[in-house]
């Protein structure tokens, strides 16, 4: 497995636990939502991005969301 770059992240409760329903609804951990939803919005603003081995699509029926 390729090393990820690790940081502390704060966050307000709130948004952590509206963060970790929408993981567990698309059966993510909150860290792999996150960095699905970071990937999402770099992609977007570039217009691509290269995928690593690592990285995963969205879940089966959410392509095009």
């Amino acid at each position: 497995m390729a090393e990820r770059k690790q940081f502390l992240l704060r966050i307000d409760p709130r948004l952590w636990a509206d963060l970790e329903a929408w993981a567990a609804d698309e059966l993510r951990s909150v860290n792999g939502q996150i960095e699905y939803l970071l990937r999402e919005a770099v992609r977007r603003r570039k217009g691509s991005y290269e995928k690593g081995p690592n990285d995963e699509g969205p879940p089966a029926g959410q392509a095009g969301r």
